[in-house]
């Protein structure tokens, strides 16, 4: 374990060189380092084969074009959070209902924000929580990635019963994941806690891919089948609202 975290040490402090230098030949990144030059050689090898750093027919080597890749979904994170922030607030306030938003993390869902109910029986989901994409709100966000990426996940994904409401048949998974995309919203109940519901709408960004999900949530007594539509259109207008400010072109 000692010897893993030194190579992350040494690595980033290569990486690090690139802040105040665009391009470094091997002989300059060894000079600002003071790194072995056996050690360093190994280094920028395995950095440029992962595609963190990349180097022209000069020899000199620049931060690789993974930087740009990591830098959009840090941005998109980031900011989504501030544009979606007070169209929750104004969500929670509407429904009184909590407001969730969801972002993809590999293969899980992560909330990255939360505007409470002010109702005392309410569910207790903090920021920073994880959760399958198969189930509860952040299936929305699994519906809209491309066929591909979808029925990648599915056959690789265990689907484990978390509550008494979970799918766990691919089938009925697969039929839930097509309606959702039909319809621009999704409805689970019971899928993470029991007595619970939820409904769900994605949240797009300028190429009309999906980043992110808000939802509202709470307990299944308060999610009435006549108090339905009223939320669907509230949580999916929030959504087109917060994807139309990060560049959505859909209406």
């Amino acid at each position: 374990m000692q010897a893993h975290n030194k190579t992350v040490v040494k690595s980033m402090q290569i990486l690090t060189l690139f802040i105040n230098h665009p391009k470094l030949t091997f002989n300059e990144m060894m000079e600002h380092s003071n790194l072995p030059k056996t050690s360093l050689h190994r280094m920028v090898g395995s950095l440029e084969e992962m595609g963190f750093l990349t180097r022209d027919e000069h020899g000199h080597y620049s931060l690789g074009l993974i930087f740009l890749q990591f830098g959009q979904l840090v941005g998109e994170r980031l900011d989504i959070r501030t544009i979606a922030y007070p169209i929750m607030k104004e969500l929670r306030d509407d429904v009184e209902e909590a407001v969730n938003l969801i972002v993809r993390d590999k293969g899980e869902a992560m909330y990255i924000e939360k505007v409470d109910t002010l109702h005392p029986v309410r569910l207790y989901t903090s920021i920073g929580r994880r959760s399958p994409l198969y189930a509860g709100d952040s299936r929305i966000i699994l519906a809209y990635l491309p066929e591909e990426e979808r029925e990648a996940y599915i056959d690789c994904t265990e689907l484990n019963p978390i509550a008494m409401g979970t799918i766990i048949d691919e089938n009925t998974l697969r039929h839930a994941l097509e309606e959702a995309r039909l319809n621009g919203y999704t409805i689970t109940s019971s899928e993470l806690e029991n007595y619970t519901k939820s409904v769900s709408a994605p949240i797009l960004n300028g190429k009309n891919q999906i980043i992110a999900a808000i939802s509202v949530a709470g307990i299944e007594a308060r999610f009435q089948e006549k108090r339905l539509p009223e939320l669907i259109d509230k949580v999916t207008k929030a959504a087109k609202e917060i994807s139309m400010k990060l560049g959505s072109q859909t209406s």
